[in-house]
């Protein structure tokens, strides 16, 4: 099989599943181009809350599909190709993604994965996640806008030693340089997850989409620096939301808010 990434969207929780067998769930070309249209499917869906990563069978996702790579590795043009449009693309679809994603960690979150891992929001792990980039025994090195994503997301001194040294690192390692926000015993992984699905899924989902959106125009922006004018022209523009009002209106008659 070439493996797939499938996609349920079943009310305000969505379910991204990589699924590769026998590879623990390694990237395909066919996966990078499926997970670019999923992430651009659920952009669209005005009614989800919240978009769970995963992969199957006791892994995340262990890297590239390495049997596919000397039909196209050994061509600098085809290699170009596939970093920039087929890996970049299904990358930035999930980072342009407004609707919070959590990555469901368990086993391998090698290469590729840690590079989906990155792009998620919340990032939760199961005690035998094992992180790492060990593409110098493939001889080549990681991609340009791959590289910046990760040395952003997990540190530039993890990184460099994942690249230079191989060095793979445990999830209790990767929670205290804080690239997760919590580790659980592997048992009770899937209950927590879907814990904080839940948690997201209670709360503003257009407060959680604005978010986001700010998140990013502010990626790299120092404390006190001056802000885009566009920026702060429209910021205030959801004053008269419904969901604004609703909010402000429940914690003054103190019930839930119902968003």
């Amino acid at each position: 099989m070439a493996g797939q990434v499938r996609l349920a969207l079943q009310g305000p929780i969505g379910r991204l599943t990589l699924s590769h067998p026998g590879k623990l769930d390694a990237m395909s070309r066919a996966m990078w181009r499926e997970l670019r249209e999923a992430f651009l499917r659920i952009q669209q869906d005005a009614q989800l809350r919240c978009v769970i990563v995963s992969g199957e069978n006791g892994s995340f996702c262990a890297g590239g599909d390495i049997a596919e790579y000397p039909s196209f590795r050994f061509d600098p043009e085809a290699l170009r190709r596939f970093h920039e449009e087929e890996v970049w693309g299904g990358l930035a679809a999930v980072l342009a993604c407004d609707v919070p994603v959590i990555a469901h960690i368990d086993g391998a979150c090698m290469g590729a994965g840690l590079e989906i891992a990155c792009c998620c929001d919340i990032r939760i792990a199961g005690t035998a996640a094992r992180f790492g980039a060990p593409i110098g025994r493939l001889g080549f090195p990681m991609a340009p806008r791959e590289l910046q994503l990760v040395a952003a997301r997990a540190g530039e001194s993890t990184l460099r030693e994942m690249l230079l040294e191989g060095v793979q690192l445990d999830a209790r390692e990767m929670k205290a340089r804080g690239f997760l926000q919590r580790v659980v015993p592997n048992e009770g992984l899937t209950l927590e997850v879907e814990a904080s699905a839940a948690r997201v899924a209670q709360l503003a989902p257009q407060a959680a989409r604005m978010n986001k959106r700010m998140l990013r125009r502010l990626a790299g922006q120092a404390a006190g620096a001056p802000l885009p004018e566009d920026l702060l022209e429209r910021a205030y523009d959801y004053a008269t939301s419904a969901e604004h009002r609703e909010g402000i209106s429940a914690f003054l008659a103190k019930r839930p808010p119902r968003f």
